[in-house]
């Protein structure tokens, strides 16, 4: 049993995009129906081209809460290091982290606010929309799916019991359902192992290794289900090419039991953050 954190905690929620705009709309529009909004939204913005700024330009005038945008310059795959910038910049005391091609469950922030615990991460999984569902999603603009709903896989991702989720229990090891689109942390606990490894380049390993080294520095995790809910809207899978290159990083935080990145979001805080 554990005690939920009952205080107000300001939370940033911060996605990650590249070059998809059609699909940014889609998440921003299902934060803003947030039956509980976070308060604000950081767009970690990997080099996206001029049609992904306009968007967010324009959405920010309507826009319930504040979005801060936060870009560097394409040169490739560099996720790492734009979420340790974005989440630099970000004022509140937890984080909510999702990728830019996921649409949220309306209690998504409720849900992950409800399980809160101090030194302890959450993750949750996702519900697949089909590409034969693209056309019409993008379309009409949907954001509303329940588990009848056509063109999604993983069905049973779709219900949603709070009550059960409760019932989950920490545990001290890396769960490979975790998903870095589906994952809260304290800011607090993400600087003390410094972030983001910026060694990684290219898709793969970023996120595990992460709370890996959470773990081996005595942070736990909690898994969300029946609540935390995302729609994840298919697109092809990007390059393996440097993965690699990313798990022989992964096995030396394995290996040495490593707690902290030598080159992680240190870089990009002011005295007061760190």
């Amino acid at each position: 049993m554990f005690i939920f954190v009952d205080m107000k905690i300001n939370t940033s929620l911060v996605l990650s995009t590249y070059n998809w705009p059609e699909a940014l709309e889609l998440v921003l529009k299902s934060i803003a129906k947030q039956t509980t909004l976070p308060d604000e939204v950081v767009i970690a913005d990997d080099g996206s081209k001029e049609e992904t700024k306009n968007l967010i330009d324009s959405i920010k005038t309507t826009f319930p809460i504040p979005i801060k945008h936060i870009w560097h310059e394409d040169n490739g795959n560099r996720k790492a290091i734009i979420m340790n910038k974005a989440i630099a910049q970000a004022s509140s005391e937890y984080i909510i982290s999702i990728d830019g091609d996921v649409i949220l469950h309306p209690n998504f922030v409720a849900d992950h606010l409800m399980m809160v615990e101090k030194n302890v991460y959450l993750y949750g999984s996702r519900v697949n929309i089909q590409e034969k569902a693209l056309h019409d999603l993008f379309a009409t603009k949907n954001i509303k799916f329940n588990l009848f709903s056509k063109g999604i896989k993983k069905r049973g991702r779709t219900i949603h019991l709070p009550f059960l989720a409760k019932n989950q229990k920490k545990h001290t090891n890396y769960s490979s359902k975790m998903r870095g689109c589906n994952f809260s942390f304290w800011k607090d606990d993400f600087v003390k192992v410094n972030g983001y490894n910026e060694e990684f380049s290219g898709w793969g390993r970023e996120d595990s290794e992460l709370v890996l080294r959470m773990h081996n520095a005595g942070i736990e995790a909690k898994r969300l289900k029946f609540a935390g809910i995302v729609y994840h809207i298919y697109h092809h899978e990007q390059s393996k090419s440097f993965l690699d290159r990313n798990d022989k990083i992964q096995q030396q935080t394995i290996h040495q039991k490593l707690t902290f990145a030598e080159k992680g979001i240190n870089q990009y805080l002011t005295p007061l953050d760190s």
